[in-house]
């Protein structure tokens, strides 16, 4: 059996469920909507047995940590599902948020808000960071620096900025960002 291929967005709202949805069906994948939720409802066990009984060999999942500092709910179920020996976490997508006092992650580009692929890191309505700022701040991407996610694409918050990512639009930032993780991860073949 081959490995399962999974990316990992960092966002659990309802508004945000919506859009990854309709960003996974644009780039063919299989996505998870029991992982919606804010924080992630369900445990990291429940999401790797999800994962494994799915028909597609590309799934998405969403993890969201509600705010909260440290690892939360989101945080740990991503570990989980990175750890598993059966599934191959070939990207994530961080989410920028609000939040204060996280460590932040370093990104491989960014889609902007304008659908720009920029280097560096946005914020939470997907406008670049100012020039010398290194990491993408949010709430559940500080367990990345954890992991060995090969491929990591910031944007702003999924679905919103400003309306830029809605779902009724087609998702357009989710979407370039679940397929720059896919072309990245194609060419390190």
């Amino acid at each position: 059996m081959s490995k399962k291929r999974v990316i990992v967005v960092t966002d659990g709202d309802l508004v945000a469920g919506r859009t990854v949805q309709v960003a996974a069906r644009n780039i063919g994948a299989r996505f998870i909507s029991l992982t919606t939720g804010n924080p992630t409802p369900i445990l990291g066990s429940e999401v790797v047995n999800l994962i494994k009984q799915t028909p597609s060999d590309l799934v998405v999942i969403m993890v969201d940590d509600k705010g909260k500092n440290g690892p939360g709910k989101g945080e740990t179920v991503f570990k989980h599902v990175a750890e598993d020996p059966d599934i191959d976490v070939i990207g994530a997508v961080a989410v920028a948020s609000n939040t204060a006092f996280t460590e932040g992650v370093k990104v491989d580009c960014s889609v902007t808000c304008e659908g720009a692929v920029i280097d560096g890191p946005v914020n939470k309505l997907g406008i670049p960071e100012r020039k010398g700022h290194k990491f993408l701040e949010g709430d559940t991407v500080d367990i990345i620096n954890n992991l060995d996610i090969p491929v990591v694409i910031g944007t702003g918050d999924t679905g919103k900025m400003d309306f830029a990512d809605d779902y009724h639009k087609g998702a357009p930032i989710t979407t370039k960002a679940l397929l720059e993780i896919l072309n990245r991860s194609e060419k390190d073949k």
